[in-house]
């Protein structure tokens, strides 16, 4: 670890090992790894301004709920890492920090810690965060590798969540040098799973987006929540990109740059497929504006990624403030439509389309 200008400590390695978590957090903040040529939809859409909003701006709620779990807050610091002492490190961090102000928090693919027990300690975030929800995550594809229900039990037993949430990450895999990609039957496989567990079942993609469509039928197999981690942020075939060693899987990957579903298309889609389903509304999301328009597209929770991974790497303070930031821009566009709370937000008329 080094020191950065504040002279605290970031968490950003400073010798590369190889190991593919930490290959990851590194590519991501330090490489050019956003989709191009898609957005997440999100400047399509803008807020008619109140001028007399006929609210207290000190009296706005940010508090709401999430499959009948309070929670301070209707953000999400979304699934990115864990699985080696570095990104412990970075969950750790994460974990305090969204305890204190009051976010939910979803953990990297805790399969490493499932298949090797001396890794569990880097997704045990619970002991850091003991009151808000916190969601386990798997790849919904090692239900084709070998893993059953209980895998699924241990990967929430070792994050001490409240649910857990399988990926979906296909493009990522088919360009990721290690991928498994035998993704034939999984609905079905997913179906046991929910049926199994005794936490809620969710399913997010990483980046390129879930219609509703596949909402549809996830939902009827059990799914209690989806996470459409939409297109418009981190394009997961730009970092597998820049991990690869194959000239031609490199050249292919930049055909992809490009490739998914925009998060505000998503968002719409599911809600539209179901008025009941937990939706969590993620993917490019930049500002506490963002996360106002996914909430009022229907989104039960906004889920910030790559965005905040910088300032949890960088120190404490940093990630603090950017988290104080995101919820004071939240409230400040609740205050400009006069919404004094989550459910006026989600139920308002003035979040209008400004473009095709």
């Amino acid at each position: 670890m080094s020191d950065n200008h504040t002279g605290k400590k970031s968490l950003l390695p400073e010798i590369a090992t190889g190991e593919r978590k930490i290959e990851h957090v590194r590519i991501s903040l330090t490489e050019d790894v956003s989709g191009v040529g898609v957005t997440s939809g999100l400047e399509k859409y803008r807020f008619r301004h109140r001028a007399l909003p006929e609210t207290d701006f000190e009296a706005i709620s940010l508090e709401t709920s999430f499959l009948g779990r309070p929670v301070r807050t209707p953000l999400l610091i979304s699934s990115m890492t864990g699985g080696s002492q570095a990104t412990g490190a970075i969950n750790e961090r994460l974990a305090a920090a969204v305890e204190a102000r009051g976010w939910a928090l979803g953990v990297g693919s805790v399969r490493a810690a499932v298949e090797r027990e001396e890794l569990a300690y880097t997704f045990r975030v619970r002991k850091h965060a003991p009151t808000i929800p916190v969601i386990a995550n798997l790849g919904a594809v090692q239900l084709n590798y070998g893993f059953g229900a209980e895998e699924c039990r241990r990967a929430v037993d070792i994050a001490g969540a409240d649910m857990l949430v399988l990926h979906l990450n296909g493009l990522q895999e088919v360009f990721q040098p290690e991928g498994n990609t035998n993704f034939s039957g999984l609905l079905a496989k997913i179906e046991q799973v929910c049926r199994q567990l005794e936490v809620p079942v969710g399913v997010k993609e990483v980046g390129w987006g879930i219609d509703g469509e596949t909402a549809a039928l996830l939902l009827e197999a059990g799914v209690k929540f989806i996470d459409v981690a939409g297109a418009g942020g981190t394009s997961w075939s730009q970092v597998e990109k820049h991990r690869s060693q194959d000239p031609m899987r490199r050249r292919a990957a930049e055909a992809f740059a490009g490739w998914g579903n925009p998060t505000a298309e998503c968002v719409a889609e599911v809600r539209k497929t179901s008025a009941e389903a937990g939706l969590i509304g993620s993917g490019g999301l930049q500002s506490g504006v963002d996360a106002a328009k996914v909430l009022a597209l229907g989104a039960d929770l906004a889920g910030f990624g790559r965005s905040m991974l910088g300032p949890a790497v960088e120190s404490e303070e940093t990630l603090h403030a950017v988290l104080a930031q995101v919820e004071f821009e939240l409230r400040t566009a609740m205050f400009g439509i006069g919404a004094a709370d989550i459910a006026a937000l989600r139920a308002t008329d003035r979040l209008v389309r400004i473009s095709p």
